[in-house]
This record gives structure tokens, C-alpha cells and sequence, in this order.
């Protein structure tokens, strides 16, 4: 066991993320015992497995207590700490505002992107799906359009904000279409983020560029039927 947790810490810190289908990842999340002693490796040098349910990957990052000191001394470490400009940030928010929030929704209710809409009376007992099947791609013609007036222009944000959100790994660019990438989900908090963006400006810039957010957060209840009857 010690070779495999040796050989899966030097594969993280490589590759920044790994799938959750590789071999070495699900018995890091399904041994105990396992992911006890792959924790305290990592612990030992500052770091953290990130692992998202709904993300198809995972990730490493920096234990909480570091933060500061690797980070604190920089001036960009306000804004991120992977080194982003407050207009790649931006632009990422909105990426993941268009990509993940609707993806999100699905995997609750367990609906496929191809799904024609008819209801499945066992659509909750339906394992999480993860990935293309339920994560949807917008145009980057349509991105641009929308946001690059607001960025700067088309060039520059295609040469300096997506390329470099590329290069990190939180989107890919294929084919005219920006899809997401290993990191989009799986490092950027859902639950804090979907707060603010329903409930906060950027909805409302979202809502003005014709991509409204979803009008309840996916881990709320659903508001009880007003319309039954009730006992006198």
C-alpha cells in the first residue's frame, strides 16, 4: 500500500487532477484506511484532497492553516491564488455561472442532457452521472458577444483570459465550444458560489445576457404545493 499512496501523491502534484474513475482514485475514496494515510502524506507537506461528489475529477490543494503564509506576501493573492487577473477571474465566474450551475441542477434531478423531458418515476434511484452527460458547453462566439465588450475585446479575451483558463485546466476549448474542465467544478465551492451569483449581481448580469441562472438552488427543498386542498 505504501508504494501506491507514494506513487498517487507524485501523480496529484503532477497532474494537478486525476479522474475519479482512475483505479488508484476510487480506492482513495472507497478505502478508509487508504485515504487515511494518503491525507496524513499530504498533510505533512501543506496540501488537501479536494473531493467534489459531483466533480468528475479530483484535485490538491493547499491545507487551509497554509494559505496565508504561501500566499499572503503576494499582492494577486486577493484575488486568486493561482496567479489570475481580476478580468480572468471575472470571466471564469461567469463560466462556471453558465456551465456548472445548470449542470448542477441535472445531477440533482438526476436528468441527462439528452433527456427528452418525460418524466422517470425512478429517475432519483438513478446513480450520479457526471461528466458530458449532464455538463453543457457554450459557444465561445456567444461568450464573446455577451462579455467581451465588458473585458476589453474578442482578441483579448481569447488570447489572454480563455487561453490562460485553459492552461489551468478549468475549461477546454473545443471546436468552437468551451467546455468544462477537470478543475472547473472540483475547486471552485458550489455552494458558496451559487449563493451569490442566484442571489447577487452577477445573476443579474447573467439574466441581461440572456443566460438567467436557475430560479431555486439545486440543494433546496422544493416549495410546498399551495394549490391542495386542505381540511376545514
Amino acid at each position: 500500500m505504501e508504494q501506491q499512496i507514494r506513487t498517487l501523491t507524485a501523480r496529484l502534484l503532477a497532474s494537478r487532477s486525476l479522474p475519479r474513475t482512475d483505479p488508484q482514485v476510487r480506492r482513495a475514496l472507497v478505502d478508509e484506511a487508504f485515504r487515511a494515510d494518503l491525507d496524513a502524506r499530504l498533510s505533512a507537506v501543506g496540501l488537501q484532497l479536494i473531493d467534489n461528489p459531483y466533480a468528475a475529477h479530483v484535485a490538491v490543494a493547499l491545507a487551509d492553516d497554509v494559505h496565508e503564509p504561501v500566499f499572503g506576501a503576494t499582492r494577486e493573492y486577493a484575488a486568486s491564488n493561482v496567479g489570475l487577473t481580476r478580468d480572468q477571474l471575472a470571466l471564469l465566474v461567469v463560466i462556471w455561472a453558465l456551465i456548472v450551475l445548470p449542470k448542477r441542477e441535472r445531477q440533482v434531478s438526476r436528468q441527462k442532457l439528452a433527456d427528452d423531458g418525460q418524466g422517470d418515476m425512478f429517475g432519483q434511484d438513478a446513480p450520479l452521472e457526471r461528466g458530458e452527460e449532464v455538463a453543457g458547453a457554450i459557444a465561445e462566439a456567444s461568450l464573446l458577444a455577451d462579455f467581451a465588450p465588458v473585458l476589453g475585446h474578442k482578441t483579448y479575451v481569447q488570447g489572454k483570459l480563455l487561453s490562460r483558463l485553459a492552461q489551468l485546466g478549468f475549461i477546454e476549448r473545443r471546436g468552437g465550444m468551451i467546455h468544462e474542465g477537470p478543475l472547473l467544478d472540483v475547486l471552485l465551492d458550489y455552494r458558496l458560489m451559487a449563493d451569490r451569483i442566484i442571489y447577487g449581481t452577477l445573476g443579474e448580469v447573467l439574466s441581461e445576457a440572456g443566460h438567467p441562472p436557475p430560479a431555486q438552488a439545486a440543494f433546496d427543498a422544493p416549495a410546498p404545493d399551495t394549490d391542495e386542498p386542505t381540511d376545514d
